[in-house]
């Protein structure tokens, strides 16, 4: 099993019996136990579960946040709408015609979606707000990921989505979070979502981060990634500088809508 269908699997089983033990996650995972030991070093280290003597705790923070973020998606949309449409106008513009594009669930996704209508593009996505918007459209090739369907924030979840991603090759990803750190950390509130963000980022050839300026810095219980593990982001102008510096400073390319 792959590690990252691993992870993901032992997160539904710590979220589903609370305290779980090394032994019968490896006797259920078919691994052996020092296996079991690194994941869940990885997994506490990462804020999405808590790692104890024998085994694991689900995280409570992490899982209050994600309840937090089952607000439903069009009152999610309807904030800050103007600089989220400004966004997603000047992520627009970095897709070329042939490309293969990843696009994360979220309400600035779902806008760009809009702007890329009639693009002679493949888009791939677990963003039923995504679909609703290209489905219709002849001319862009669409892949809808499998997976459990998340209904609050119109998402598809859970081991066949991160399955699915491990098959896709993307030219680029935009990337959704909740926010971004001072010190260029990206986070995020939800826990379903993490593990799809990673598995992502590792299929593309290049990532976007779709943020607006409300999200410098930001604030999450869960780690998505680091500044260096981004390429480029955009944002509006007025996002905090200091948080912008720093993700200069590892790498990222800054663009302003």
């Amino acid at each position: 099993m792959l590690q990252r269908l691993r992870h993901a699997e032992i997160m539904r089983r710590v979220r589903a019996s609370g305290a779980t033990s090394v032994r019968d996650l490896a006797s259920q995972l078919g691994v052996s136990p020092s296996t079991i030991r690194r994941d869940l070093e990885v997994l506490d280290r990462d804020g999405t579960l808590r790692r104890v003597r024998g085994g694991a705790l689900p995280c409570t923070e992490g899982l209050h946040a994600d309840a937090d973020a089952d607000r439903p998606f069009a009152e999610v949309a309807g904030t800050d709408g103007q600089d989220k449409e400004a966004v997603a106008a000047r992520a627009a513009r970095l897709v070329a015609d042939g490309e293969v594009v990843l696009l994360d669930i979220g309400t600035t996704t779902m806008r760009l979606a809009r702007r890329l209508r009639g693009r002679r593009i493949t888009v791939v996505t677990s963003s039923l707000a995504v679909l609703d918007v290209l489905r219709s459209d002849p001319e862009v090739e669409l892949l809808l990921l499998g997976g459990m369907v998340r209904r609050p924030y119109h998402s598809l979840v859970g081991v066949l989505t991160e399955a699915a991603l491990s098959q896709v090759v993307a030219d680029r990803v935009f990337l959704g979070a909740s926010g971004v750190r001072p010190d260029g950390q990206l986070v995020d509130t939800t826990l379903a979502e993490v593990p799809l963000k990673r598995a992502m980022i590792a299929a593309a050839g290049q990532v976007v981060l779709l943020v607006d300026r409300h999200k410098f810095p930001g604030t999450g219980a869960l780690r998505v990634c680091g500044p260096e593990d981004i390429d480029m982001i955009v944002t509006n102008d007025g996002a905090d500088e200091a948080t912008l510096r720093a993700c200069a400073a590892a790498g990222a390319e800054i663009l302003l809508a």
